[in-house]
């Protein structure tokens, strides 16, 4: 049997964990925090549960299959219910679309706005089937592009399909309204991606989401991670919390092991589902690698996160499950958080309202409600220390008075909020962003950093910031890209 060492609980390494222990290896993981998990961790306060990070689930039959490799029936473990609508996305005009994988409901609502972009709504969920085709059905999803022929094996059917376009003027292709073009393109915010640069590849998710729903588990997401946990430790792996990495031992080309509160633990591989950022800047600093400090300095990183969370004692039947509230500005808002790294005056967000499905997670009559804004990475000049309290308050009085939530803060009873210095201090995230490098295609696929160290021949990454990136089912896909490289490895 050989030993496998994890860095991190997140979703990446739990798979991980799963295809290690089904294929014979001795799993040891080892987390920072207090608890599994990473950034899908959760939290209680007087009656209110919050899911911390992710909230929502795609492609509920990718978990069942990694539960399966440990002969696990997913669906004992968790109760999934499948959202409808997936999202209500508000528009500064105050009007609205519900946004599901209905066709008749959908193109109904976008008539309204447009019968020329109704009419193309089947051209563009086309569009965004071919291109879920080669991620998906074709493995490229969970195919390593540790070599550049891998890549350029994929560049005929990108150009194809115009993958390489930026997600947004591809939508701009099919859609006129203001509305439709946002709604088909916002889906690299989900993955820390600007769509105004990121190619359209990730618009694959419109049809992801529609051909596979959108859904959630009973007890909030929290509860998938305590499912992965606990058949881990059924089937042998073993998990420390509360035991930060502080070093990855090297000998020459190969990782012995890793130190863990002043203590060595050997391994046959050492797999990092932490910050890529962090691992080669903090336990592996060693400035002959290719991705040394200078390098990771220069790369461009993604957007970071304001989040909100707020138990509060009155229900708002306006919210759905998942809601998007829009500032009148897209493209220049974007660009104010990605590239003039400034905190503007304005500002869009989402939020997850689990309570709406799911009367468990808050007390009755009440909401557990999770307000999330995009906001620049710490390269903005902004002192989270004293303008998370301002802008705490800012966030309350546009809900309730602009937005029109009527007594919201008389009647909030929780109140917490994690921004991006606390993705910095508590997640390890490099510039407070838990989405790791942007996802542009000059960091993308082969130009992202590979699933297998390229100096190191034992060290393996999974997770947000490798291959194939972001999300829940992009981070469980990395599972599979690199248990494919230890297994050609262990061979």
């Amino acid at each position: 049997m050989k030993k496998a060492a994890i860095i991190g609980s997140g979703f990446g390494s739990l798979a991980l964990a799963v295809r290690l222990l089904a294929s014979g290896w001795d799993v040891e993981i080892f987390e920072k925090n207090a608890a599994i998990g990473g950034h899908a961790s959760q939290f209680q306060e007087k009656g209110y549960t919050f899911d911390m990070g992710p909230s929502l689930i795609t492609m509920p039959e990718m978990i069942r299959d990694i539960f399966a490799l440990l002969h696990e029936n997913a669906d004992e473990y968790l109760d999934f219910i499948k959202l409808d609508p997936f999202y209500r996305i508000y528009f500064h005009d105050k009007s609205f679309i519900d946004y599901s994988d209905d066709s008749d409901s959908m193109k109904s609502q976008m008539a309204r706005y447009s019968q020329k972009d109704a009419d193309n709504y089947d051209k563009f969920i086309d569009f965004s089937s071919k291109v879920y085709e080669a991620v998906i059905t074709q493995g490229l999803g969970s195919t390593p592009f540790n070599k550049l022929f891998t890549m350029l094996e994929f560049v005929p059917q990108a150009l194809k399909t115009n993958a390489f376009l930026p997600a947004y003027y591809q939508a701009s292709r099919y859609f006129e309204n203001f509305r439709h073009r946002f709604m088909f393109s916002f889906h690299p915010l989900f993955i820390g991606g600007n769509p105004f640069k990121v190619p359209s590849i990730y618009l694959m998710i419109s049809y992801l989401e529609k051909k596979s729903g959108v859904w959630f588990t009973t007890g909030g997401m929290y509860s998938l991670v305590k499912a992965f946990g606990r058949i881990i430790e059924k089937h042998g792996g073993k998990i420390h919390t509360s035991t930060p990495v502080s070093k990855i031992e090297l000998k020459g080309r190969r990782a012995t092991g890793v130190v863990a509160k002043d203590k060595f633990y050997a391994a046959d591989i050492v797999i990092s589902n932490a910050d890529v950022t962090h691992t080669y800047k903090d336990l592996v600093p060693r400035e002959e690698i290719k991705w040394n400090t200078e390098k990771l300095e220069k790369a461009k990183y993604a957007m970071s996160s304001y989040v909100l969370y707020l138990g509060v004692k009155k229900k708002y039947p306006e919210l759905k499950h998942h809601t998007l509230i829009l500032s009148h500005r897209y493209k220049e808002l974007v660009y104010d958080i990605f590239e003039k790294h400034i905190i503007p005056e304005d500002f869009s967000m989402y939020l997850h309202v689990p309570s709406a499905t799911d009367s468990s997670m808050a007390p009755e009559g009440s909401e557990s409600i999770y307000v999330l804004i995009p906001v620049s990475n710490l390269k903005a000049n902004v002192d989270w220390k004293t303008f998370d309290a301002e802008f705490t308050e800012k966030v309350i009085n546009f809900l309730e008075h602009n937005f029109g939530m009527k007594d919201l803060a008389a009647n909030i009873e929780v109140k917490k909020t994690f921004n991006p210095l606390d993705f910095k201090n508590v997640r390890n995230s490099y510039l407070g962003t838990p989405w790791g490098m942007e996802p542009v295609l000059q960091q993308s696929a082969y130009f992202r950093a590979h699933n297998q160290s390229e100096d190191f021949e034992n060290l393996f990454l999974v997770g947000a910031g490798t291959h194939p990136g972001a999300g829940l089912p992009g981070v469980m896909l990395s599972s599979a890209a690199t248990f494919k490289l230890i297994n050609e490895y262990k061979k």
